[in-house]
């Protein structure tokens, strides 16, 4: 009896042993798929449609950062270069492979980049940040594994500005003063506003070829409104190719609150605005403005046929709970 219970109790160690082996494969096989699941649900996150709008992304909680990123102080000077062009909302963007580059770049840019800020609310930003967040100059250089759209890029600078300037955010939206862009005129265009029939390029290289001399009837190649040389010394020139009046009224920086689009208007339009400049030292403008030119709102209602009411709405903001200088890399 007791060889053959020594063989018993041999067989139950030796069974003992392969269920515990199986076991613990049984654990490994369920931890492999446990992180290829996450990491699908991660990739599927930094995926997401390219098409879902920017808030609606921030709704859901979507999280994406580059891979690597580089964020040291500007010390060349110079003008802002960036490998996306212009940093404002509803600017031309081609996917660039997941790189990102910015020279002689201040914190404002970025953070009006990342939130997708129009003109009134980067103007309230000024208010939040300290004095260094407009005045210091940055490059910036980053880079993701993935080709991501524009509005992930965004959500990409969003973490990348939490990370290395330990940026702290929130929106707040209340009821205040407001412009509505009308038509002057219901159903009638200003002499220098048509519809869009040519098309145009959405590569922000081609926006390099806008510094040739001005002409009255000379339009950027690229989608969307952007500073070109005037056509008299002194004044400040504004062309677009293509502009959304969307578009266009959230970039109106000539005034001290937000601009809704209630035109009616649809479609992509041309455009030609030329007025003399609030500041003698804007970009484009000389030393000598031209005093015998039309204003701003004088150019945006006799040239396009446009005009801002006042009215009130839903305004909102975004509002900065915290932030630090980056530390060097």
């Amino acid at each position: 009896m007791d060889g053959q219970d020594g063989k018993n109790h041999s067989k139950k160690e030796a069974l003992n042993v392969w269920r515990n082996l199986f076991l613990a494969m049984g654990r490994v096989v369920a931890l492999v798929v446990f992180g290829v699941l996450t990491a699908w649900a991660q990739s599927a996150a930094s995926q997401s449609s390219p098409t879902q709008s920017l808030e609606a992304m921030e709704a859901a909680g979507v999280k994406v950062s580059f891979d690597v990123a580089s964020v040291k102080p500007n010390k060349s000077g110079g003008r802002f270069a960036s490998n996306i062009g212009p940093l404002y909302t509803g600017a031309p963007y081609s996917p660039t492979g997941g790189f990102f580059s910015a020279t002689n770049v201040n914190l404002a840019m970025l953070v009006m980049f990342a939130y997708d800020l129009d003109s009134a609310q980067t103007l309230n930003l000024f208010n939040h940040l300290p004095k260094w967040g407009t005045t210091d100059r940055f490059d910036v250089q980053a880079k993701s594994e993935a080709n991501p759209s524009r509005e992930q890029m965004r959500l990409m600078m969003q973490s990348l500005l939490a990370d290395r300037f330990k940026l702290a955010v929130h929106r707040e939206t209340k009821e205040g003063p407001i412009y509505a862009l009308v038509l002057v005129k219901p159903g009638q265009l200003g002499p220098q506003l048509k519809p869009d029939a040519e098309g145009c390029s959405t590569d922000p290289a081609s926006a390099s070829t806008t510094s040739s001399a001005g002409s009255p009837d000379k339009l950027p190649p690229i989608c969307g409104a952007v500073r070109m040389p005037p056509t008299t010394p002194g004044r400040m020139r504004i062309s677009g190719r293509s502009e959304t009046m969307k578009t266009f009224a959230m970039n109106l920086d000539r005034v001290d609150r937000p601009v809704v689009d209630r035109t009616g208007l649809v479609g992509g339009f041309d455009l030609n605005m030329e007025y003399q400049p609030d500041d003698p030292q804007s970009p484009g403008a000389n030393s000598q403005p031209d005093k015998d030119g039309p204003t701003f709102l004088e150019a945006l209602r006799e040239q396009l046929g446009l005009k801002l009411e006042p009215q009130t709405g839903p305004v909102t903001v975004l509002v900065v709970d915290h932030v630090e200088k980056p530390m060097p890399n």
